[in-house]
């Protein structure tokens, strides 16, 4: 039975550490929000947010308070607010400890392409670029297969590239992958989701991997 995308972004939040500063992509990642637990960690936003609370419950919504998603959030008491540029400064200058984004493909040497949807008009790459060329540890949340059940785990990617050798961590609906280091380290399946067998992703997926 896959995990579901709650369970993923609970799994996800077990990649963060106290006194983090982190950055949620949009989509799945920023679900992780709501299980970071007691753990002392900041949430940034591209858009000039810096100290994120979780997701409003129904009716306390605040128009004004926003993630680069466009959804909205909850302010904290340390919440403060500054420019996009300011917030693209952070990103750049290697102030984030923790980048989670979603994906349509990561090779198996860790490239990640994130930002080309196929046949879709598209306005530009986002942040994607700047966080995974700043930041020390992306971690990707996806679905295992697309809509037609092609592998998005791959060999190589076919979309154009957000960035090259970029991605520590998989975590997709069956399985999680994790690499040692971006220095040749291979991919190693280290968790599944249950009633998931080894034999079942690889089945599954067209990258090379270690069980």
């Amino acid at each position: 039975m896959p995990w579901t995308r709650d369970e993923m972004a609970q799994r996800a939040a077990r990649e963060l550490k106290d006194g983090f500063y982190v950055n949620l992509g949009i989509g799945m990642p920023t679900l992780v929000a709501n299980h970071a637990g007691d753990l002392d960690i900041t949430l940034q936003s591209e858009n000039g947010m810096l100290g994120m609370g979780p997701f409003p419950w129904e009716s306390e919504e605040d128009a004004d308070l926003i993630n680069a998603g466009k959804q909205t959030v909850t302010e904290l008491p340390r919440t403060s607010y500054f420019s996009s540029a300011d917030s693209f400064a952070m990103i750049r200058g290697g102030h984030m400890d923790l980048s989670i984004l979603g994906a349509m493909e990561v090779a198996e040497n860790g490239d990640l392409a994130n930002w080309m949807v196929p046949g879709k008009m598209v306005k530009g790459m986002g942040g994607a670029m700047d966080l995974v060329a700043g930041t020390p540890r992306i971690v990707v949340m996806m679905e295992h297969s697309d809509k037609a059940g092609n592998p998005k785990f791959i060999p190589a990617c076919t979309l154009p590239l957000t960035g090259r050798n970029v991605v520590d961590v998989i975590i997709t609906d069956i399985a999680v992958f994790e690499r040692a280091d971006r220095k040749g380290a291979p991919f190693r399946l280290v968790e599944t989701a249950p009633g998931v067998t080894a034999e079942d992703v690889k089945a599954r997926t067209t990258a090379a991997f270690v069980v």
